[in-house]
This record gives structure tokens, sequence and C-alpha cells, in this order.
């Protein structure tokens, strides 16, 4: 494919090196970028808008579980975003594509079955792994509410769940303690909660990965 963009954002240099021999293999004029973490990816994204797929990984630094893609998906409406991670429970799946991704591939499948994915995402479908029903409801909270942030709030939310007080994160942001307390009153209504504490416990339920694997 002429022209075509894609990002693979994983801080493990010897996947990243992997998986783009994979993705030369049948796109060999691809363009492709590498992030190392979820602050690298937005710059990349930030500067060249126009691209076709991001690969992402659910641990890398700055990604904060599932709420980084949220962001990603809130910031980027246009790029298509994969998840590719050793995380295979059906849950995390499901509620990746809840929150937007348009496919999700193992670390474990082969390089056929990358290249197989890459070719149905490119070509604008979707990709989810056997046996994973992306449509059947899940008990809990609803992704949706997360879905209703802008971008900005959501970064709010990320660092509220890291125990950020107002000051720092208005620091972080560069705006006013002020934008923040607003930002926060935005959040508390959208997600149907009274306070912070609520806010950052259902963010965190929805946005969860399994503390036994790191990879």
């Amino acid at each position: 494919m002429a022209g075509l963009r894609i990002v693979i954002a994983d801080d493990h240099p010897l996947f990243r090196d992997a998986l783009r021999l994979t993705v030369t293999r049948d796109y060999p004029d691809a363009e492709i970028a590498e992030a190392q973490s979820f602050d690298t990816l937005r710059a990349q994204l930030e500067a060249a808008p126009e691209t076709d797929l991001v690969l992402l990984d659910l641990r890398m630094p700055g990604m904060q579980g599932l709420s980084g893609l949220l962001f990603m998906r809130a910031a980027f409406a246009a790029v298509p975003v994969a998840i590719i991670s050793a995380e295979d429970q059906h849950d995390i799946v499901r509620r990746a594509i809840e929150l937007g991704a348009v496919g999700y591939i193992a670390k474990s499948t082969g390089a056929d079955g990358i290249r197989k994915a890459l070719s149905a995402l490119l070509s604008g479908g979707a990709w989810i792994p056997g046996g994973v029903e992306a449509n059947t409801p899940r008990n809990g909270v609803p992704a949706t509410r997360l879905a209703r942030l802008t971008p900005q709030q959501i970064r709010v939310l990320m660092m509220l769940s890291e125990g950020s007080p107002n000051k720092k994160i208005a620091r972080a942001l560069s705006v006013s303690e002020a934008t923040v307390k607003a930002h926060v009153s935005a959040i508390l209504e959208k997600l149907g909660v009274e306070n912070r504490t609520q806010a950052v416990v259902l963010a965190r339920e929805i946005a969860a990965l399994p503390e036994s694997s790191k990879t």
C-alpha cells in the first residue's frame, strides 16, 4: 500500500524489531514509526495524524492500562488503534473493543497470524481472537461512561488515578488549578459519581489489567 504509515508502540525493543520485520514482509514500502512510551506515541501522532494504524501494547510506560487506549481514541479519533499485548484474557479483549480498539492481537500469535490480522485491519476490518464474543455484555461498570470524557478530562482522570493533587495536575497540563477543578467537576457529572474517590475507583475498575502479568 503506497503511503502506508504504521506506529508500533511497545517498550520492548526486541519485540518492536520483530514486529517491524513482520510488517515489512507484506508492506515493504510502509513507513513504520516506533514509540517506547505513551508520551512518545502522543508526540508521534501529533506530528503525523494521518497514521493508518497504531499497534499498541497495554503495558507501556504512561499507559495505565486501558485508560491510555481511551485517551488515544478520544484524542486521535481518526487513527485506528489495535492492541497487541501479552494479555489474552477474554474480558480484557472485550473491554478494549468496547473502548474503541479496532482489533486485538495476542503477542503469542505467530508471524502468519499477525500478518493475517494486519491484512484485515489495514483493509478496514476488525480482528478479534477466536473464542471472544466482542458484543457479549459484561457485568460491572459500562465502559461507555469513560467514553463521555474529553481527552483533557481523561488525562486529568488518569492523573487522579495516580494520586496526583490538583496543583500537580495543573503544572503537568500547564493550566490553572481552577481549570483542573472545572475538569474534575465535569468528570464527576459525566461519570455519575459524587466525588473524586469514586471517579478513580470507577476508572480503575474499567481500565485495570491483571497484576500477574507484566509483559
